[in-house]
C-alpha cells in the first residue's frame, strides 16, 4: 500500500577551521519513491556539488564551509510503494545464477568481518532451509543474543566485535546480519533511511539481502516498520553510506530527524508478515 510520508533532518555543526563537508541525506530517487519533493536550507558554504552514483542511485552533496556556524535544514515529501509478497515464495538465487555486479556484495569489508564468522554462520545457520526464512532466522537470532544498548560500541566497532560484546545498535545490528549472510553465499548490503515506527526518531540502519533476483529488506532491530522505511541510500557496509562526513576541524551539534505520515496516523498498521522491498 503506497503511503505518503514527509520527513527530514536538521543538522548543526561549528566550524573551526575551513572544512568540506560530503552528505549523503536526501532520499533516493528509485522507482518506488513516487511524488518526491524536497527542500534544502543551508546557513553558509560555498562550492556546492552534487553527484548521483548510477548505480546505487545514492545522491551525494559536497560544500565548502567557513569558520563559524553551520546549519543544514532538509526537508521532503515522498510517496513509498514498497512492493509486498508472502516470504515463503522467496528462494535463494544460485551462486552460480548471480548477476555479477552483484558479487561485491558477498566479500567481507572493513566493518563485515564475514570471513571471520564463516565457521559460526555455518554452524549456527547452514542446516536451515534457504531464501527469506533463512534471513528472517538470523535477523531472529540477532534480535534474541544481542542486546540494543546505546554507546556499547562507536564508529569503529566491526561485525566480530558485536558479536563478542553481544551488545550494538542498528549500526551493529545491520552489519552483523549483512556478515552472517556473506559467510552463507547471501549477497546482502547496508541501508540507511528514514524509518516509521522508530523511537525516538533517528537515521536508521538495516540491511538488505538478495533472493530471487531482488533486494528484500531486513531489520534485526524490530524497531521500526519495514514498509515505513525511506531509503538514503546502499553500500557494502556503513562507511559508504554516512550522513555526514566533514574533512576538517569541525564541532558537531544537536541532530534531528523526522519522518511523519502525511494523514497524520501515528502508529498505522504497516507492521505485516509479508517481505518488502523498495527494489
Amino acid at each position: 500500500m503506497a503511503t505518503k510520508f514527509i520527513l527530514g533532518c536538521d543538522l548543526s555543526y561549528e566550524i573551526q577551521s575551513e572544512a568540506v563537508f560530503i552528505f549523503n541525506f536526501e532520499v533516493a530517487r528509485l522507482a518506488r519513491h513516487l511524488d518526491v519533493s524536497e527542500t534544502l536550507t543551508i546557513s553558509a558554504g560555498e562550492n556546492r556539488r552534487t553527484y548521483i552514483d548510477p548505480t546505487s542511485l545514492n545522491r551525494f552533496l559536497s560544500i565548502t564551509a567557513q569558520p563559524g556556524p553551520l546549519n543544514v535544514r532538509y526537508r521532503a515529501e515522498v510517496t513509498l510503494d514498497p512492493y509486498c509478497t508472502d516470504p515463503a515464495t522467496i528462494e535463494e538465487t544460485p551462486l552460480g545464477e548471480l548477476p555479477l555486479e552483484i558479487m561485491p556484495f558477498l566479500l567481507p569489508t572493513r566493518f563485515v568481518s564475514s570471513d571471520r564468522l564463516a565457521a559460526f554462520a555455518n554452524r549456527e545457520f547452514g542446516h536451515m532451509m534457504r531464501g527469506h526464512s533463512l534471513v528472517t532466522a538470523i535477523c531472529n537470532w540477532i534480535y534474541e543474543n544481542i542486546d540494543y544498548e546505546r554507546g556499547s560500541s562507536d564508529s569503529q566497532t566491526t561485525a566480530d566485535e558485536s558479536l563478542i560484546l553481544r551488545a550494538g545498535v542498528c549500526r551493529d545490528f545491520a552489519h552483523l546480519g549483512i556478515a552472517f549472510c556473506r559467510a552463507l553465499n547471501i549477497p546482502a548490503r547496508f541501508v540507511s533511511c528514514y524509518a516509521h515506527g522508530l523511537h525516538p526518531s533517528d537515521f536508521h540502519a538495516v540491511f538488505e539481502a538478495y533472493l530471487d533476483g531482488r533486494w528484500w529488506l531486513f531489520d534485526a532491530t524490530r524497531q521500526a516498520h519495514l514498509d515505513g522505511l525511506v531509503r538514503i541510500g546502499v553500500g557494502r557496509d556503513a562507511a559508504e553510506v554516512a550522513f555526514a562526513t566533514p574533512f576538517g576541524e569541525v564541532e558537531p551539534g544537536p541532530v534531528t530527524i523526522m519522518i511523519e505520515r502525511t494523514d497524520g496516523i501515528a502508529d498505522p498498521d504497516l507492521r505485516t508478515s509479508d517481505a518488502v522491498s523498495t527494489e
